[in-house]
C-alpha cells in the first residue's frame, strides 16, 4: 500500500483561504486498521492523517449475516459518511460564499440491490441515491443552488462515489502481497 503522508500546518493554513487566486492541494488521508472480533463483528481504528486523530468505530451485521447487531452495520457508516460530509462542506463553505446559514436537514435514502444465482455470493449493486436537503438560510434559491454545488464539489465522499475511482485490493499470501 503506498504511504502518502500529510502536512498538519499545510492543512490549517489552506482550510484558512487566502484571499488569492493561487491553487493549492492538500492530502486528505485516512486508513483503516480493522480485525474480525465475533461472528460478524469488526473491531476497526480509524486514523485521519489530516488531523492526527483517532477513533474506534466497531461493525457488526443483523442475524441476517449471523452478527448480534452490536453495532451499526457497515453500510450505516458508509451512509452517515456520506450524508455528514455533505453537511460539513455546506456549513464551512456557506462562509467561504459568503451564504449565511442557520441549520442544514438532509434526509437521504440509499438504495442497493443484491443479486444472487442459486447458492452463489450475490453481488451488491447500487441503484440509486436522494438527498433531500433543506437549509434554514433567508438566502436566495440561486445562492443556496450554488452553495449546495460547491458543497458537492468539495464532499470528498460524494466525489468518491460520482468518479468511481479504483479501489485496490491485495490478498497476503505468507510474506507477500498479490493483487486480487
Amino acid at each position: 500500500m503506498e504511504k502518502v503522508g500529510t502536512d498538519l500546518a499545510k492543512n490549517v493554513e489552506t482550510a484558512s483561504a487566502p484571499e488569492d487566486d493561487n491553487i493549492r492541494t492538500f492530502d486528505v488521508v485516512i486508513e483503516a486498521k480493522a480485525k474480525t472480533a465475533g461472528t460478524a463483528r469488526n473491531e476497526v481504528t480509524i486514523h485521519s492523517l489530516f488531523s492526527d486523530t483517532y477513533w474506534d468505530m466497531p461493525t457488526d451485521e443483523g442475524p441476517y449475516h449471523g452478527g448480534e447487531s452490536s453495532a451499526p452495520p457497515p453500510l450505516a457508516y458508509f451512509v452517515t459518511g456520506v450524508v455528514a460530509c455533505l453537511m460539513t462542506q455546506i456549513r464551512a463553505f456557506s462562509k467561504r460564499l459568503k451564504v449565511p446559514v442557520d441549520g442544514v436537514e438532509v434526509d437521504a435514502r440509499f438504495h442497493w440491490q443484491g443479486e444472487q444465482v442459486g447458492r452463489n455470493p450475490y453481488a451488491g449493486r447500487p441503484q440509486k441515491i436522494d438527498l433531500d436537503i433543506d437549509i434554514q438560510s433567508d438566502c436566495s434559491a440561486e445562492d443556496l443552488t450554488r452553495l449546495i454545488k460547491a458543497a458537492k464539489e468539495g464532499c470528498f465522499a460524494e466525489q468518491s462515489i460520482e468518479l468511481a475511482f479504483p479501489i485496490g485490493h491485495r490478498l497476503k499470501v505468507g510474506d507477500d502481497w498479490v493483487e486480487v
